[in-house]
């Protein structure tokens, strides 16, 4: 927790530094950059950085962190600290990289406030950012544990046994361990990175979820490509040029929008590609031999930009108390719904707890519609595919 010094002015300057924070991280990561510029070429998604995504993410995620402390000052914001840490280890990042952030984020901070940032004020939003680094290290290095890997070192070359074109813009992956090893286990619903070699030189990253599940000799992750430069560069990198045979670089599993344990009902919501974590629990569910009930949803554009959609089918018919809703805008003759998906028109049992992830409008309608049906907030999960600009509003 903040120390008494700290606490009055973290909250007389929170309005002033949550209101200039835009520029703040504008200002970080160009400093940051141009001292490392490696971090933009080989960590860091530049598709991110060009759209502003990060930027506001960061902002996001130090305002939410701040507002935490001082209104909750004995309990730490685990569920957004535990996003953020399992997407820095599935990227390899270390604990000394928080001393670089700090050097030109408080840089920044002056650059921006001026004379505002007194001395006492510097320190207790020096404060503020150890506490939340300290608390991400501290995060990422059990995961790192966990995951059997030393900080920072979560690579491995792996091979793909198969790919396979699901839609027009959907692709799958078979990756397997090209000594004949078995792949690292993993929680249904989790994800890898894979890292590219790209035309400039550049090795970017992006996540992709397991979409099979557990215990098999093999991984299995779908790619949808992103049209856009540099938005879809490691999408269209593999869809362009990744064949069976060829090795890809690929990180532990790591995430935490993970199925649960115990028997009670399951709410499984998807849109777009978004059903690809959705896919391994639904696959471990059936062969496990659950009975727990599971209410499916997924929306899509068509019944041809489904990807797994026959899948999808099979996975919740082998269920016994599985069913299954779908919602295209354009269902033709699928049988279908038309229109996005509404979850106020489905019968959920007590006690749902759900499980969400597609693009954000999505996650938004979803999780607004089941706390107007009365679910509570802390059973109901989500992942983003991106920077979680969601941060701070899921409260």
């Amino acid at each position: 927790m903040l120390s008494e010094q700290a606490v009055p002015v973290v909250r007389a300057t929170l309005p002033a530094v949550g209101g200039a924070l835009d520029r703040i991280t504008e200002r970080f990561y160009g400093r940051l950059f141009a001292a490392h510029p490696e971090l933009l070429r080989d960590l860091f998604n530049r598709g991110n950085q060009a759209n502003g995504e990060q930027r506001k993410a960061l902002a996001g995620s130090i305002a939410a962190f701040a507002v935490a402390l001082l209104e909750h000052p004995d309990r730490r914001p685990d569920a957004m600290l535990s996003r953020i840490a399992h997407k820095h280890a599935s990227l390899g990042v270390t604990s000394e990289q928080y001393k670089v952030v700090h050097e030109h984020l408080f840089a920044a901070i002056v650059e921006v406030l001026g004379d505002a940032v007194t001395p006492e004020v510097a320190r207790a939003w020096d404060e503020v950012y150890w506490l939340m680094a300290n608390a991400l290290i501290a995060v990422e290095a059990r995961l790192y544990q966990e995951s059997g890997v030393t900080e920072g070192q979560v690579w491995r070359p792996m091979e793909i046994a198969e790919r396979r074109e699901e839609t027009a813009d959907t692709v799958s992956f078979v990756l397997r361990h090209a000594d004949g090893s078995p792949t690292p286990a993993f929680r249904p619903g989790q994800y890898v990175s894979v890292r590219v070699a790209l035309p400039d030189g550049a090795r970017q990253i992006r996540q992709y979820s397991l979409s099979s599940a557990p215990g098999r000799p093999q991984w299995r992750i779908t790619v949808k490509r992103v049209d856009g430069d540099p938005a879809g560069e490691v999408s269209s990198w593999l869809h362009a040029h990744a064949r069976e045979g060829d090795t890809v670089e690929v990180s532990a599993p790591f995430g935490d929008l993970v199925l649960p344990g115990g028997d009670g009902p399951l709410l499984l919501a998807s849109a777009g590609i978004g059903s690809t974590p959705m896919l391994a629990m639904l696959d471990h569910l059936v062969n496990t031999g659950s009975p727990r009930p599971v209410v499916v949803v997924h929306a899509d554009r068509a019944p041809a930009t489904h990807a797994h959609a026959a899948e999808l089918r099979r996975l919740v018919d082998a269920l016994p108390q599985g069913t299954l809703h779908l919602w295209y805008e354009e269902p033709g003759d699928s049988g279908a719904r038309p229109g996005r998906a509404d979850v106020t028109a489905l019968d959920l049992p007590a006690g749902t707890t759900a499980y969400l992830c597609g693009p954000l409008p999505f996650l938004r309608a979803v999780r607004g519609d089941l706390l107007g049906r009365g679910t509570a907030a802390a059973d109901i999960h989500y992942e983003v595919f991106g920077p979680d600009l969601w941060l701070g509003t899921e409260g």
